[in-house]
């Protein structure tokens, strides 16, 4: 008797610890990411950034044209297209679809720029099961997550959509699309702010210029460890810096885009506030950054990244 209620004692506890844990393990986030990754040196980072998260759920990340660079080619997707499946090689992560994005911006707010990452787009979210979301996190222009929209409008309630652009003043709510990721294609930015229902929170560059990492600690974190270090140190030495002429010895580089991957990976770091969408704009509220906490997304970016490396 006694040694059945033991049993059922020792049942019982085993069962509400492995509950307790499974309740404790937060749900993977699903996501794709489109990135003008040949555009700077930030998208590199926050795609290894990313790769390296168990938090994230990678289901594809598509390239994106930047075509207003004074460094663009003919073929800017091509190139991004190119750095994204070296990364993924680099990372041992080619279990990751790359679908090629548009070379182009809209023609119109009408028109889609269909391309195998627009396509890409839909399938996936139309495969959301329930209530459950996809996330697309946009780090260059806006062109495919639009087209998507425009090409099958039902996505619209099975995605959530993070962009990270615009220059935005918190305090007269104020937004700037001369900045660069929205320049490159205006239309598709306005309609992210347009579409009525769609889920967009946005990682203005007046939040994201202050994550800024030095590259005497880029250096000693990544320099001689591995050949996907390696290749990003490269990357930042090599590119060149067209838009300042500041820091000639690129001393320091802001990482716009690991502060939104940051953002989605920890929540906690990230203040969001509602703010109510330009005038020329449909009149809705959408949620943008107006504080991060650097000193912990750098942190935890370069030990998730030495554990992956090394």
């Amino acid at each position: 008797m006694i040694i059945n209620q033991l049993k059922t004692a020792i049942a019982f506890f085993i069962t509400l610890f492995f509950s307790q844990n499974l309740i404790q393990t937060p749900n993977k986030i699903p996501l794709i990411i489109d990135a003008d990754t040949a555009n700077e040196v930030d998208d590199l980072f926050a795609l290894v950034g990313a790769m390296s998260s168990e938090r994230l759920e990678i289901r594809g990340i598509s390239s994106a044209q930047f075509h207003i660079s004074p460094l663009a080619s003919d073929s800017t997707v091509l190139e991004s297209q190119e750095i994204n499946e070296r990364l993924v090689e680099l990372a041992n992560r080619k279990d990751i679809p790359l679908p090629i994005g548009s070379n182009f911006p809209l023609r119109s707010k009408s028109e889609a720029r269909r391309s195998p990452a627009s396509d890409f787009i839909i399938q996936e979210a139309m495969a959301m099961k329930g209530n459950e979301k996809l996330n697309l996190v946009i780090l260059g222009s806006c062109t495919n997550v639009a087209s998507a929209i425009l090409q099958e409008p039902r996505i619209i309630p099975k995605i959530k959509v993070y962009y990270l652009g615009i220059w935005h003043d918190p305090e007269k709510n104020t937004f700037d699309k001369k900045e660069f990721n929205s320049g490159n294609d205006t239309l598709a930015v306005n309609i992210l702010l347009d579409t009525p229902n769609l889920d967009l929170t946005i990682m203005s560059a007046t939040t994201s210029q202050h994550l800024v990492f030095e590259k005497e600690i880029v250096d000693q974190q990544l320099k001689g460890k591995s050949e996907l270090g390696d290749y990003l140190v490269d990357r930042l030495e090599s590119y060149n810096r067209w838009w300042t002429r500041d820091d000639p010895e690129k001393k320091q580089w802001i990482m716009w885009d690991v502060a939104i991957i940051e953002a989605l990976i920890h929540p906690e770091w990230a203040k969001a506030e509602e703010f109510w969408t330009p005038e020329e704009n449909t009149r809705r509220k959408v949620k943008i950054y107006t504080s991060i906490e650097t000193e912990l997304m750098q942190e935890d970016f370069w030990k998730r990244l030495n554990e992956t490396i090394e």
